[in-house]
């Protein structure tokens, strides 16, 4: 399950090594194959943990890399020992398991692990000697092998390979095995064939296996612990045989209800029989099985006092002849649940949210579609109700997502469910570690389900996560998955307004070189071909105004992203949504604050000059749109135009100093005192404007913009132009002969305000 507990140096170590094979344990021979250093000698408790570790990062970090190779560096047991292993999914082939054939395993797990055939199963026979439990759960093709009828390489043009199954297989000389699942094993095989050489087992698992007559399990009555025989279709004969399991601790013969139609009806005579000869059971589940009478006892003494664990005071008659509780009770989808008097510490079920955990953690690796119908119940917990064991559902939900990735119910209820489990309400009960872990699964469903639902309810689960801060570990990974949805511009709509907003948080208030990054990875042309089509489709809406937001924020200091900006005509666009949209006043207020970050790279610039830019920039200086704001960032664009000199100004009309009087125009009419909706990160672009002489409007511009921002927030801006070398450069200014004198007057007053701020906050202590 997922952990919440800080990592162990060995799972630290081993997390490093995988990542870092050929700079650690392994050198590349012939620039391809991993090889082991020579002098290297691991024991089985690292060698275990790095071949699970390996499974684990595979099936569940996308970018993470598999090694073809990687198993054949367990080869030699002289350098390297192996005992305990766990592998799934796609990632286990045959010639996998014949690299570690010399290995003396003791337990092997292979769970879903469809690319192993037959010549697997000729593997296994290497470990017949050693092996104490295996498990070849979901492996629905280890008992096929590959013929072809005309016996010759010509012949397969004609002939193709075809699945033969094979029959004459048996566990015979595995003396030591003792635990064996074979659950949703391949039809047509004979279990009791299979399974007579097995001595002494004391755990079978036969989940989803149909078998008419079960009397050979009679054989190991003396032995046999563990019985599952879930979604088996029972029979009267079924349930005489189990009868006599007498060692049995535990028996699971739950079903799914909605696979098929069953026969069988569990009766109060049936339980009876359970609790009378199998005395030392201590765990059962009859999840899902209708209850052909009613075998609880009467409501009125069924509903008195406090819940009870006790035999003695079961709701359910048979269970009254107990000796003991029960330690696990599954009664997931069935009315016994909810009872008032159940005699188990630990009951699967849907009355309440601990039975709801219990159903997730009992069935989340054999059962998806059990525990996507739990998933789904505690999705309605923490949507309506409150979720009081918020630690234990999160990881819950998380080891499920990553167990069951290409699995669309899980997916779709899981990542629904973690949207509620990690909003604010919960926020505080949750370590870094435990978010970074639903970050990953969510990126992980992100990746492998391109389906509506899923992908909506990822994006709205990374809204509730401080942005970019919390996702900056995934920074280019998420980025690359928001830009992929966003591509198909006939994206369903509320995904694309919801990853649009993600895309501009996460490119606000980054560093330069994480906005490069993202620019070079297609942001700019992406954001670009939504605004052509919202323009296409003549709509302004969030989607809109969040793309031209986030051109802004990733053109912010970075020349590189505004170049691209130009090139992929976003004059043209920013052109055509003013004529279109001439009142929406935030995307006006989105389109210039991108625009001045242009201006304010010197190498492109002479692109602005046209008169038709530089006719609509001196149109917009009188806008009162969005307060000051549009006004403001056309005047900043200006500005730096302006910076240029007359030189630079390679057009008739309008003339220079036209623009300059509607300039100044401008910032008289501004109150200084104006709340911002701007945020500046560095003030160096307005500081080169102060040490110049060649156009004084942008001086102006330049120390108004401190002024007010000095004003209205101390606090935070205070501290920067200090920072950044602001005083000086204005007290050089204010000695300067070509200033205007009402510029000198307000850096004066900028100059104060830093002054006394400094002095206010200065540490007095002692």
């Amino acid at each position: 399950m997922a952990s919440d507990s800080p990592e162990s140096l060995m799972i630290l170590c081993t997390d490093y090594c995988l990542h870092n094979l050929e700079g650690t344990l392994c050198y590349l021979l012939d620039n391809e194959t991993l090889r082991l250093h020579p002098d290297v000698f691991l024991p089985s408790e690292i060698c275990d943990k790095l071949v699970n570790e390996y499974v684990e990062l595979v099936n569940a970090d996308s970018i993470f890399e598999p090694h073809e190779s990687f198993f054949t560096l367990f080869s030699d047991p002289r350098s390297t020992r192996l005992a305990r292993i766990h592998l799934r999914e796609d990632i286990v082939q045959d010639q996998d398991l014949e690299a570690i054939r010399k290995q003396d395993l003791v337990e092997l797990y292979l769970t879903n692990c469809e690319k192993l055939t037959a010549k697997s199963l000729q593997t296994l026979l290497s470990f017949s000697h050693t092996l104490v439990s295996l498990s070849l759960f979901g492996c629905s093709n280890i008992f096929y092998e590959e013929e072809n009828p005309g016996g010759c390489e010509d012949d397969c043009l004609v002939n193709p390979t075809r699945q033969v199954l094979v029959k004459d297989f048996t566990f015979e000389g595995f003396s030591r095995l003792r635990f064996l699942n074979l659950g949703r094993m391949t039809e047509g095989v004979n279990v009791e064939t299979l399974l007579r050489p097995l001595a002494s087992l004391t755990a079978l698992d036969l989940s989803g296996i149909q078998l008419n007559d079960v009397a050979f399990l009679t054989q190991w009555k003396d032995s046999l612990v563990s019985l599952v025989l879930y979604n088996m279709d029972l029979s009267e004969e079924h349930i005489q045989v189990i009868a006599q399991l007498r060692k049995l601790r535990h028996l699971d013969i739950s079903r799914d209800r909605l696979s098929s139609y069953y026969k069988f009806k569990l009766t109060r005579r049936v339980l009876s029989l359970f609790v009378d000869n199998l005395v030392n059971l201590s765990s059962l589940d009859i999840s899902g099985h209708t209850m052909l009478e009613n075998c609880t006892i009467s409501s009125i003494e069924e509903k008195v006092g406090q819940a009870s664990t006790e035999p003695s005071k079961s709701s359910i008659a048979p269970f009254r002849n107990l000796k003991r509780p029960l330690q696990f009770l599954g009664l997931f989808e069935t009315s016994l649940c909810r009872l008032t008097h159940i005699p188990a510490y630990k009951v699967s079920g849907d009355k309440n949210e601990e039975q709801v955990l219990n159903a997730i953690e009992a069935y989340t690796e054999h059962r998806p579609e059990i525990t996507s119908r739990a998933i789904n119940l505690l999705f309605d917990i923490a949507r309506i109700e409150r979720c009081n064991q918020l630690l234990r559902a999160l990881q819950l939900v998380i080891t499920a997502l990553k167990c069951h990735k290409y699995d669309k119910n899980i997916q779709v209820t899981g990542s629904a469910a973690l949207f509620y489990l990690t909003n604010s309400e919960y926020r505080m009960e949750q370590s870094v570690k435990l978010r970074r872990q639903v970050i990953q699964v969510v990126l992980n469903g992100m990746e492998s389900y391109q389906e509506v639902t899923v992908q909506r309810n990822c994006c709205l689960t990374l809204c509730n996560f401080s942005i970019p801060e919390e996702l900056e570990f995934q920074y280019r990974r998420v980025n690359e998955l928001l830009l992929n949805i966003l591509n198909p511009t006939r994206q369903d709509e509320s995904i694309q307004r919801i990853a649009v907003h993600l895309c501009n948080a996460l490119v606000c208030q980054v560093d330069n070189d994480h906005k490069e990054a993202v620019g070079k990875m297609g942001f700019v042309m992406t954001m670009l071909k939504l605004i052509q089509k919202k323009l296409v489709d003549k709509t302004c809406d969030q989607v809109m105004e969040f793309s031209w937001s986030a051109l802004w924020n990733i053109t912010d200091e970075t020349p590189d992203n505004c170049e691209m900006f130009l090139n992929y005509s976003g004059m043209k666009l920013f052109l055509e949504c003013l004529k279109e949209f001439p009142e929406k006043q935030e995307l006006h207020r989105n389109m210039l604050g991108l625009l001045g970050n242009v201006a304010e790279v010197k190498e492109l610039r002479p692109q602005l000059m046209t008169s038709q830019f530089i006719s609509v920039f001196s149109n917009l200086l009188e806008s009162k749109a969005d307060g000051i704001e549009v006004s403001y960032n056309a005047c900043g664009v200006l500005s730096h135009i302006m910076f240029d000199g007359p030189d630079a100004w390679g057009i008739c009309e309008p003339r220079r100093e036209e623009v300059v009087d509607r300039m100044w125009a401008a910032i008289q009419s501004w109150d200084i005192n104006s709340r911002r909706n701007i945020n500046y990160r560095s003030f160096e672009p307005i500081l080169r404007l102060l040490p110049q002489g060649i156009s004084p409007v942008s001086q102006h511009w330049a120390t108004w913009a401190l002024y007010n921002l000095v004003s209205v927030y101390p606090d935070k801006y205070c501290p920067l132009l200090i920072k950044e070398g602001g005083m000086p450069l204005l007290k050089d200014m204010i000695k300067m002969a070509s200033a205007r004198q009402e510029t000198k007057e307000m850096a004066r007053k900028v100059i104060e305000h830093c002054s006394n701020f400094k002095e206010e906050n200065m540490d007095t202590s002692r």
